[in-house]
């Protein structure tokens, strides 16, 4: 392997040649790897650089290399460039390793072995492995209180079993730091925690090993209250992202939006459109992405007609028809079957114009005989949850839920009533959607109790407490339609009056009209 030690210093003159001579010689001699050690100062103001560029030149330790920030960068922005680097150079694995002497470099070794299991992606030195060996190695009992107790609140919060979450002597393999976004991190001391729960939620698999506590004469530079702060609200942040409060692209982890998920079983918006569409109905499904719908649609039955802007190779309904919903609509006559139910689930708050989209959609039904029933949802912007953002302060998009990136228009269930109404459609019902809690905390206990009091909720005070707002209702006709309509059934007045004539006996040509004078 190809390893990096890199060693984060700042006013560390005092201890720094100390640890460089403790470093075994397998790592200067490169015995059993190819390592370099990389020393970054983060614009100190004693002689940390001198100092050890001199125990370089001395020792000739050609596989030192000693670098310093121009501008201090704390202790999280100094790692991002020292796993920067690692990547640039690339090595296979990174080890951090403190320069005021406060972790024992006699154990780098240990860290090395540890990452020979191709499974490992990253490597925690521990120093509550062994039962108050922090103790008796110098740790202040209120910091090992405060340890202890931050670290089961996260394990908790993280559904993890780390028997420490705050030792800064660890190891990464470069390849899973190429995978996270860590150059979002906090630069502050809470980087360490930001990184963790970066692998767990990439699904890495962390080591521990145990490691020797020492508290000598360095200068702690963390102050333990703020640092509880930042950690633990990094840590709810994190989880909230997930359930689709919260956004910070630290905890972001794809390149591009994700498709929804599947709700069938409970309350949502999947379930009622189910609900609405019969066996042996020809369903048009606008937006229809992977077409997890239409699948359980064509398995109940339904005729299933999809339309989306991304191809699909195997669409599991009967016709498939790709067309940009934000562009003019296609025409129906293209459609296999005239639809009995048309479903825009999801799908006007990611139109530029859904005003233009809708017009266009009553515009095609106005054609197809038989009102088709439409469908559609949208999430509700004036959801509590949003509302007690705005109250503080904060409007912020993310990869999910009501404010996702994606969305351009945001409505409430007044404003989207209001937009149908005045487009020229009849609202025939109005429901609220609850928030997809089993989805966040399982379809056990907890989550269908959550679900059912939202639901109730929902029934109380839709407008506020309803996540989606769906409808259905029906195009009204257009004027061209309605005009079509009106010489349509002049003709066939014509066509009836003139076959009354005849049965009464008179010329069909006769001019039966009233003279006058």
């Amino acid at each position: 392997m190809r390893v990096l030690v890199f060693i984060v210093a700042y006013n560390a003159e005092a201890h720094i040649e100390s640890v460089l001579r403790r470093i075994p010689a397998e790592i200067w001699d490169q015995r059993l790897h190819e390592t370099e050690v990389l020393l970054l100062d983060d614009r100190s103001g004693d002689r940390t650089i001198e100092t050890s560029s001199r125990y370089r030149d001395l020792h000739g330790k050609y596989n030192l290399t000693v670098l310093s920030n121009p501008i201090n960068q704390g202790y999280g922005g100094n790692q991002k460039l020292g796993y920067w680097y690692a990547i640039q150079h690339g090595f296979d694995a990174v080890i951090l390793l403190h320069g005021d002497g406060q972790y024992a470099p006699e154990i780098l070794p240990e860290f090395i072995r540890a990452f020979e299991d191709p499974s490992v992606d990253a490597v925690f030195g521990s120093r509550m492995m062994r039962p108050r060996s922090a103790l008796r190695g110098g740790m202040p009992l209120y910091k090992y209180l405060g340890n202890r107790v931050l670290t089961t609140l996260q394990n908790r919060l993280l559904k993890q079993s780390l028997s420490e979450f705050h030792s800064g002597y660890r190891g990464y393999r470069v390849s899973a730091l190429e995978a996270l976004p860590f150059e979002f991190n906090s630069p502050d001391f809470d980087f360490d925690t930001d990184i963790i729960i970066q692998l767990i939620d990439t699904g890495r698999r962390i080591a521990e090993i145990p490691i020797p506590t020492y508290y000598g004469n360095e200068i702690c530079r963390v102050n333990g209250v703020k640092y509880a702060i930042q950690v633990l609200s990094s840590t709810v942040r994190s989880r909230l992202q997930r359930i689709a409060v919260a956004y910070h692209p630290k905890f972001d982890y794809s390149n591009d939006n994700q498709h929804y998920t599947l709700k069938l079983g409970q309350p949502s918006s999947h379930e009622w459109a189910m609900e609405c569409c019969r066996p042996g109905q020809a369903v048009l499904d606008l937006g229809c992405g992977p077409g997890l719908l239409s699948s359980e649609l064509a398995r109940r039955g339904c005729y299933v007609m999809g339309v989306d802007k991304c191809p699909q190779d195997n669409f599991p309904g009967h016709w498939f028809h790709e067309a940009d919903l934000d562009e003019p609509l296609f025409e129906f006559d293209v459609l296999p079957r005239h639809p009995d139910v048309v479903l825009c689930l999801d799908v006007i708050e990611h139109l530029r114009s859904p005003e233009r989209f809708l017009l266009d959609l009553r515009e095609r039904l106005s054609a197809v005989p038989g009102s088709p029933r439409v469908i559609l949802t949208t999430p509700n912007v004036a959801f509590a949850l949003t509302r007690v953002s705005l109250l503080l302060g904060r409007f912020s998009y993310g990869k999910r839920g009501i404010l996702d990136l994606t969305h351009t228009r945001l409505f409430t269930r007044s404003s989207l009533q209001q937009m149908l109404a005045y487009l020229g459609y009849e609202v025939r019902e109005t429901r609220g959607i609850p928030a997809p809690l089993e989805l966040v905390f399982g379809s056990g206990f907890w989550g269908r109790l959550l679900n059912a009091v939202n639901s109730r909720l929902v029934r109380f005070w839709p407008s506020l407490f309803a996540y989606q707002i769906m409808v259905s209702g029906r195009a009204l006709p257009t004027l061209r339609r309605l005009l079509e309509d009106a010489r349509e059934h002049v003709g066939r007045h014509h066509a009836e009056s003139a076959v009354e004539t005849v049965t009464q006996g008179f010329p069909p040509s006769l001019d039966r009209r009233p003279t006058t004078g």
